[in-house]
């Protein structure tokens, strides 16, 4: 039987912009601090450790953790591209419902460089040939950087289908800008407007302006889980449960499709949210907010409609109706999103988890959602994986 697993802490570091960072290590070993004072909770504690970053060599989970403690505990480093920090805490929870371990840490972090992300070895094939191949069939543009490509593809492919306006997805980036003002943690928290937006530099003609992609960024994040009877044992705090989690990855459809947004994950991300809410027994109607994988405003829009809060197609209606945002159905990023956070890839799955942690336990200050009991997280990797992670409050 599936125990019930409690996020008994949490923490993150402010990220940074590359090259103004501590190194991954000193990085990695402060969120774990953070994490762990929050849960109250010593090191010695931890029974297994779940680490995740994407650009590193192998074993820097213990090279970070080695910093906090040696205790000589199980260190498992995961890799699963921008879902990464996600996939570190889908494990934990494994550990912890499965009885293999009362008390687990997962932690990402990553150490990037500037610029778009690109390949690191190019001496051998490359995990993303067969989406690099469909991406070019379906919509050519070689000269602009993959990811950009990628996902400015899904965007402009709903807006040939829905008829979706470039103005939409930069009211979505205004709306980030609007909640991260008030996220001390967040990289940018200058507000823009959407003639902002549509002003600052273009990437791609008609599809897409610079601000509506998220920077790389470097930072860590981290949880720690138990179980219910560990907290009670030593007092720590039980508010906060996850209902239900999902890990998906690609099926024939991404390919096949000849949709962009397909290639970009809408089916993992459809399939992972309906088996959290089959598992969870409940809708998205219920869900009060939610941190999704927006690494590009057009990811976010697509985003609404894989994870049911809005029908396909109705995005835009969805946005111009403000119900992403305080006052309407959902608040959808109130951290300020991966657009204004930053994406340092390990990290963000675990800095997902920290605002909606904290936003159920009512700690979220000036941006926190009113009687806010069921929470949502979309973490998206390309290549590909998606986790979906329900929390509720106890």
């Amino acid at each position: 039987m599936s125990r019930k697993v409690f996020v008994a802490g949490v923490g993150m570091i402010p990220f940074a912009k590359p090259g103004a960072s501590e190194p991954y290590f000193v990085m990695g070993a402060n969120a774990a601090r953070v994490a762990m004072q929050d849960a109250r909770v010593d090191f010695g504690k931890i029974e297994q450790a779940f680490v995740g970053y994407v650009y590193g060599d192998s074993t820097c989970g213990q090279r970070a953790l080695y910093e906090v403690g040696m205790t000589g505990l199980p260190i498992v480093n995961v890799n699963n591209n921008c879902s990464t920090g996600s996939s570190a805490l889908f494990l934990a929870r494994q550990a912890v419902a499965g009885g293999l371990a009362d008390c687990v840490l997962a932690l990402g972090f990553e150490q990037m460089a500037p610029g778009a992300i690109a390949a690191q070895f190019t001496d051998r094939s490359s995990p993303f040939e067969r989406f690099d191949q469909t991406c070019d069939h379906l919509v050519g543009h070689a000269e602009i950087p993959l990811a950009l490509r990628y996902f400015g593809g899904a965007g402009l492919e709903h807006m040939k289908r829905f008829g979706t306006k470039l103005e939409t997805f930069a009211k979505i980036r205004a709306k980030a800008s609007r909640h991260a003002e008030h996220n001390p943690v967040a990289l940018f928290r200058k507000v823009v407007s959407a003639e902002d937006v549509l002003q600052s530099p273009v990437i791609w003609e008609g599809v897409m302006t610079r601000l509506m992609a998220c920077p790389p960024t470097c930072g860590a994040a981290a949880a720690v889980l138990c179980s219910e009877d560990f907290a009670r044992k030593h007092g720590l705090d039980t508010s906060v449960y996850i209902a239900a989690q999902a890990l998906t990855t690609d099926a024939p459809i991404t390919f096949d499709s000849g949709d962009m947004r397909q290639v970009v994950g809408y089916d993992m991300a459809k399939r992972a949210a309906a088996g959290v809410y089959e598992a969870a027994g409940v809708g998205p109607e219920d869900v009060n907010v939610v941190e999704l994988h927006d690494c590009f405003a057009q990811n976010e829009l697509i985003t609404y409609e894989a994870l049911g809060l809005c029908p396909e197609g109705g995005a835009e209606k969805f946005v111009n109706d403000g119900d992403n945002t305080y006052g309407g159905k959902y608040v959808t990023n109130p951290s300020g999103g991966l657009l204004s956070k930053g994406h340092p890839l390990g990290a963000t799955g675990l800095a997902q988890c920290t605002e909606l942690v904290q936003q159920l336990r009512g700690q979220s200050g000036a941006r926190q959602v009113k009687d806010a009991r069921v929470a949502l997280q979309h973490n998206l990797g390309l290549g590909g994986a998606c986790v979906v992670t329900m929390y509720r409050k106890s």
